[in-house]
C-alpha cells in the first residue's frame, strides 16, 4: 500500500526538483567564489592605487 502511495507516475516533478537542487548548488558555489575573489580583488586594487598615488 505504501508503495502505491509513494510511487512516481510522472518524472516531471522529479526532474524539476533535481534541476532546482543543481541550480541551488551552483548559486552557493558562485556566491562563495565571488566572495573569496572579491576580497582579493579589493586588496589588489588598493595596493595598485597606493602604488600609483604620489
Amino acid at each position: 500500500m505504501l508503495k502505491n502511495f509513494f510511487s512516481v507516475k510522472s518524472q516531471k516533478g522529479v526532474t524539476m526538483i533535481e534541476y532546482a537542487l543543481i541550480a541551488a548548488l551552483v548559486a552557493v558555489v558562485a556566491i562563495g567564489a565571488l566572495t573569496l575573489v572579491g576580497t582579493n580583488l579589493t586588496a589588489i586594487f588598493t595596493d595598485i592605487s597606493n602604488a600609483i598615488a604620489p
